[in-house]
């Protein structure tokens, strides 16, 4: 009981820390919103909390994507990005945008086209990784390290092509920002995300058996194929919807679960119940500052989580972690 209890705190705490969220920011408004003004609750109920709760959905989904493919590729550093998804949805997004078809990057078609993009790309990343070796890591790194740079290329080419506000669109939305959603758009990515990670976390035996190697998986009864795809298609779904919604957000996916691993060990029934909310509140936080540090503007998240994952990668780094 004495090693739960931190977990069982976290997760009784968890309301409170996401209402001390919604409140924070210029100007403070108390969490007693009934106690608000008019003008005040609008803020707190319309734009501060559904931004708020995105931002837990998206940061839990990207960890516990993140999670995954660490252990499905034995490697620490293994981000929800690796096999180039997040290329893929900027692509996909792009193109819808270019081509005047989306109202905005946040809606409409756009969330559409990023969803297909990186859905898309992870076809094409099993599709090759099957033609070069059959889905083994090595095969899938590669693929997916070639599509990252096609589907980079041909973003900056539609770039390139788009009018001024065109490019300036997709270039806030390259940052990886999260705005107050419609109620569409919230209930979109709390599907996916949410039912993604339920599906991920119950293969947390598959994962642990990854972990020691494919061949000793293999030999327990894994069937590396099945899982593989599952995985990797689920991770993909997550991945896309929050890409979709929020732009892509580095870093929150390796820094999290790499974290946790550190601190609770590598069984991931005990990992699965931490990334989550774990990931979630890491990105409230971020999103916090980032539209605080320099109110009354906004930093995009993504450069926050940048900037904080560019040195730990290097403190892992010197350490010798990698």
């Amino acid at each position: 009981m004495s090693q739960r209890l931190p977990l069982v705190l976290l997760y009784v705490l968890l309301p409170f820390l996401l209402l001390l969220a919604v409140s924070a920011g210029v100007p403070w408004i108390s969490p007693a919103f009934w106690q608000s003004t008019g003008y005040e609750q609008m803020i707190l109920l319309h734009l501060r909390l559904p931004r708020v709760l995105l931002a837990f959905l998206a940061g839990g989904g990207l960890a516990v994507a993140g999670m995954v493919y660490q252990a499905l590729f034995r490697n620490p550093l293994a981000t929800p990005y690796t096999l180039g998804l997040a290329s893929g949805a900027s692509l996909g997004a792009a193109m819808v945008t270019l081509f005047g078809l989306g109202v905005g990057l946040a809606g409409g078609l756009s969330v559409a086209g990023a969803m297909g993009g990186a859905l898309a790309t992870m076809g094409l990343v099993l599709l090759v990784g099957r033609a070069a070796g059959g889905l083994t890591q090595h095969s899938l790194l590669l693929a997916g390290v070639a599509l990252n740079f096609i589907c980079g290329s041909l973003v900056m080419l539609a770039q390139y092509l788009a009018d001024y506000t065109q490019t300036f669109r997709l270039l806030r939305w390259l940052m990886g920002s999260i705005t107050a959603p419609g109620t569409v758009q919230l209930i979109f990515t709390a599907l996916l995300v949410l039912g993604g990670s339920v599906v991920l976390l119950l293969h947390h035996r598959e994962l642990d058996l990854l972990c020691t190697g494919e061949e000793l998986a293999a030999s327990r009864g894994v069937n590396l194929r099945r899982v593989r795809r599952v995985v990797l298609g689920t991770s993909a779904l997550i991945v896309g919807a929050v890409v979709a919604v929020c732009g892509p957000i580095a870093f929150v996916g390796m820094m999290v679960p790499h974290i946790l691993r550190l601190l609770l060990g590598p069984t991931h029934a005990r990992l699965g119940a931490w990334v989550f909310p774990a990931g979630g509140l890491f990105l409230v936080a971020c999103d916090t500052l980032a539209r605080s540090l320099l109110a009354p503007a906004e930093m995009p998240v993504g450069i926050l989580t940048a900037l904080l994952g560019g040195p730990f990668f290097l403190f892992l780094l010197i350490r010798g972690r990698v």
